[in-house]
């Protein structure tokens, strides 16, 4: 398949001031692309757009709750109108829960729900046009949690393999139309995302992650990101050890089973 260039190219990254998202915009930046980052944290956002403009970059920076379809909508609307539309649209901002599936209120599900998937389903919605029209791409950062169980992650895990069905089939959809999908699934990273977990309450937990072999770090990610884009893969399993479940859940699910239990029997208490 024909590789991508990014250079002059919009590159519109949710949850982009900070994690996995800023690192993959500092590396579509090195290619020569034009950034467009969207996230709630306002004041992160300030110190992003500063960083990059010091650099020489092209960014834009705008404030946008993604679970609020309004918000999806002016963002990428004021993309459109000051950088001429989008190339990529990287779906990344999400949020996890760590909890019993026992314990967990309903409203927690749809708190998941509503940043991980209609998050990602209003931004695609707010650009398709302009992708389409400009032949682009969009990335969705999913987790190793999309395409294999989870224990403890009940919601989160729901809402990777919703975000997973919508994806593969839109990329059904547009791929004719020299639109191509790529989903990231990523193991364990080095991130917030963790440190602001949602426990069964609804508020966030006090309970220690638990991970399987060794942390990778967001620069990492973003770089097998950048060129898994410039190669436009369907699918990338990130880590190792993401590698080696996604592939164990398939061909042994009991023994994969078994194994996560145990390892995040801790969680489960």
């Amino acid at each position: 398949m024909r590789k991508r260039g990014f250079a002059d190219k919009v590159v519109v990254v949710t949850g982009g001031a900070s994690g996995i998202g800023l690192a993959t915009a500092r590396r579509f930046a090195e290619a020569g692309a034009h950034l467009a980052l969207l996230d709630m944290d306002e004041d992160l956002l300030a110190r992003c757009e500063t960083e990059f403009q010091a650099a020489g970059r092209t960014v834009m920076t705008a404030a946008c709750d993604v679970t609020r379809k309004s918000d999806c909508d002016a963002a990428i609307d004021a993309v459109i109108r000051r950088m001429g539309g989008v190339d990529v649209l990287f779906n990344n901002a999400g949020i996890t829960q760590r909890s019993r599936f026992v314990n967990t209120r309903a409203e927690v599900y749809q708190k998941v729900m509503d940043v991980n998937f209609f998050g990602a389903l209003y931004c695609t919605k707010a650009a398709i046009e302009s992708i389409i029209a400009r032949r682009g791409m969009i990335i969705v950062n999913e987790s190793i949690a999309g395409v294999t169980p989870l224990v403890g992650r009940t919601g989160y895990s729901a809402s990777k393999h919703a975000l997973h069905g919508l994806f593969t089939s839109l990329r059904a959809e547009v791929r004719g139309q020299g639109v191509h999908v790529m989903i990231v699934c990523p193991g364990f990273i080095r991130t917030n995302l963790q440190d602001r977990a949602l426990g069964g309450n609804g508020q966030v937990t006090d309970r220690p992650q638990s991970f399987v072999g060794k942390q990778d770090s967001p620069e990492s990610a973003a770089a097998t990101i950048f060129h898994g884009a410039v190669r436009q893969r369907d699918l990338l399993v990130l880590t190792a050890v993401g590698k080696l479940g996604y592939w164990i859940s398939r061909l042994f699910p009991g023994f994969y089973e078994r194994r996560m239990i145990r390892r995040f029997q801790s969680e489960l208490v």
